[in-house]
């Protein structure tokens, strides 16, 4: 599947894509993980799925090392992107709304915080995300946009040193509820 840029905020460093994460070539993906870091449906699946085993025995050695309860939601680790075009997955667990005692869009918030920050941390310049928490996890896509847009402005607004941090949407009505709900205030 081919990516169609439908827009770009932050003076070109955001962009609103149409394609498939897996394809993104880019420093890093996001993989929008469940806590446990083993795969799962939907992006977490596709990724494991893509990127081959590599990535799974990665995320094993982060759950025996760091995490044996498993990554909390908000947080984020790294591994190499397997037989991905990106060199890296940043793996974020995102909040299943509406269980999280009125935290969701805190949580939602440090997901892409945190990813972007391991990023930087890792000297990275590109970075791809999906629509953390929009699909079984239940996270309403137009709030998800609001918190999403607002979280990485608030981010690159301090830090200049990522090129370019794209959105990417699988299916068209999804970057256009993302396009009419998103909080980008500059161009």
């Amino acid at each position: 599947m081919n990516s169609t840029e439908l827009a770009t905020f932050m003076f070109g460093h955001v962009g609103i894509v149409i394609g498939n994460i897996v394809d993104q070539q880019v420093d890093a993906i996001v993989n929008a993980a469940n806590s446990s870091l083993m795969g799962g449906g939907g992006v977490d699946g596709a990724i494991h799925a893509a990127g081959g085993p590599q990535i799974l025995c990665e995320c094993r050695e982060l759950r025996r090392t760091c995490y044996p309860q498993g990554l909390p939601a908000g947080q984020s680790v790294i591994t190499s992107g397997g037989n991905l075009p990106a060199h890296y997955v940043i793996h974020t667990v995102g909040p299943v709304y509406g269980r999280n005692a009125g935290r969701d869009a805190e949580l939602l918030a440090a997901c892409y915080r945190n990813s972007l920050a391991v990023a930087m941390q890792h000297n990275l310049r590109t970075i791809a995300f999906p629509a953390i928490s929009t699909g079984v996890y239940g996270y309403p896509r137009a709030e998800a946009a609001a918190v999403s847009s607002e979280a990485i402005q608030a981010f690159l607004g301090s830090e200049k040193s990522l090129d370019n941090v794209r959105l990417v949407f699988y299916q068209r009505a999804d970057a256009q509820i993302f396009l009419q709900n998103h909080r980008f205030t500059y161009p």
